[in-house]
């Protein structure tokens, strides 16, 4: 049987490691399109020989996101940013981005697009990432009215950008904020949790045009969070209430740096809750049991134990 082939864009960042090796199980031909190509060579091993091709592509760039979806049957959007710099604004890279993969598909005839955004996508949102991921949705709706859109809550696994960042700061520091008191409501997603979601929803004709949330078994507060962060780094870290108001201050003079650790948006998006909302599809309807914190985090937190750090770690 010809392989069908799948195109994921931004497939080399954190949750696309994960979705690469599933599609590749799943007998998928992988399309990874990537702004750098040459870093996307790890995950060729992942299937057999020609199943995974990294290819050149700037979501931004209407001809080279056509050119990647030529002979595809089916487009996945992982491409996000967090903080915005230079070029790298939320509507170039989430909704002009997410504009040209829908046109794209639309205009090869292709109805499996499936947009990962995030829980917390809304319009009325405060704050401009959650708004793009809103914007992004619509526009790939208004276009391809089939598209599936995947909002996980905070995402964890070896190589993420949340534990791992206080994981760090914890080795590193006396003090860990808590930004408001860490009363602001969690419900962590594994990452492979959220790589086997999307696959169930692309080989699910019944998942075309609905939206799924994808939380974990368990909701935490961010002070949960940073107690599980002390308590598997053992170390004697200090968690200092910071009120929002001063978080923000601090986030106006951090937001200039190129790699920000906070910016004044994300301070506000800090503000909202980011659980599954009552009543919403999620992993259950997807046929997937959610793995807990407990089984997975301490594994990799453990490396900032005394003794347990040699330079930045590495994951893989």
């Amino acid at each position: 049987m010809a392989r069908r082939d799948v195109v994921v864009f931004g497939g080399s960042g954190f949750i696309g490691r994960y979705l690469v090796r599933r599609l590749a199980d799943d007998g998928w031909r992988v399309i990874v399109a990537v702004r750098d190509p040459e870093g996307a060579g790890f995950l060729q091993p992942m299937g057999d020989v020609g199943q995974i091709v990294p290819l050149r592509c700037d979501v931004a760039d209407k001809e080279q996101v056509a050119a990647v979806m030529s002979g595809a049957v089916a487009a996945i959007n992982l491409v996000g940013i967090l903080s915005e710099w230079g070029k790298k604004t939320f509507r170039r890279v989430h909704v002009e981005g997410a504009r040209n993969i829908a046109q794209a598909a639309a205009d090869a005839g292709i109805d499996q697009v499936i947009q990962v955004s995030a829980i917390g996508a809304s319009l009325s949102s405060p704050s401009s990432y959650a708004r793009s991921k809103a914007t992004a949705e619509n526009v790939m709706r208004e276009i391809v009215p089939g598209t599936r859109v995947v909002r996980p809550s905070i995402i964890f696994g070896a190589e993420d950008g949340f534990f791992n960042l206080f994981g760090r700061m914890a080795s590193l520091s006396p003090v860990i904020p808590l930004f408001g008191g860490g009363m602001t409501r969690f419900q962590p997603v594994y990452v492979d949790d959220v790589a086997a979601a999307i696959v169930s929803c692309l080989d699910d004709p019944s998942a075309a045009g609905r939206t799924f949330e994808l939380g974990g078994p368990s909701v935490y507060t961010f002070h949960h969070l940073m107690e599980m962060v002390r308590r598997e780094t053992q170390r004697s870290v200090m968690l200092v209430p910071m009120p929002f108001l001063v978080a923000h201050i601090q986030a106006m003079f951090l937001q200039f740096w190129p790699k920000p650790l906070l910016t004044p948006d994300q301070v506000r998006l800090l503000q909202i809750d980011s659980v599954v909302h009552s009543g919403s599809a999620g992993l259950s309807e997807l046929g997937i049991v959610p793995t807990t914190v407990e089984v997975v985090v301490p594994r990799y937190l453990s490396l900032f134990r005394r003794g347990g750090l040699r330079g930045q770690p590495r994951f893989g």
